[in-house]
C-alpha cells in the first residue's frame, strides 16, 4: 500500500511543479510581449523622425538648385 500512495504523491508533486513552471513561463512571455510593443513604438517613432528629417533635407536640396 505504501508504493501506490508514494507514486500518487510523486505524480501530484510533479504536476504541481509543472504548473508553477508554466505560470513562470506565462509571466515572462507577457513581460517579453510588453517589451516588444515598447520597442516597436520606439522604432516607429524613429522612422517618423527620419522621414521628417529626410523631407526637410530634400526641400533644402531643391532650394540649392
Amino acid at each position: 500500500m505504501f508504493w501506490p500512495m508514494l507514486a500518487i504523491a510523486l505524480g501530484f508533486l510533479g504536476i504541481a511543479v509543472l504548473g508553477v513552471l508554466a505560470i513562470k513561463v506565462f509571466l515572462e512571455v507577457q513581460r517579453l510581449g510588453r517589451q516588444v510593443a515598447r520597442t516597436t513604438e520606439r522604432i516607429n517613432q524613429a522612422a517618423e523622425e527620419l522621414e521628417t528629417a529626410a523631407t526637410g533635407l530634400a526641400r533644402t536640396g531643391e532650394t540649392l538648385r
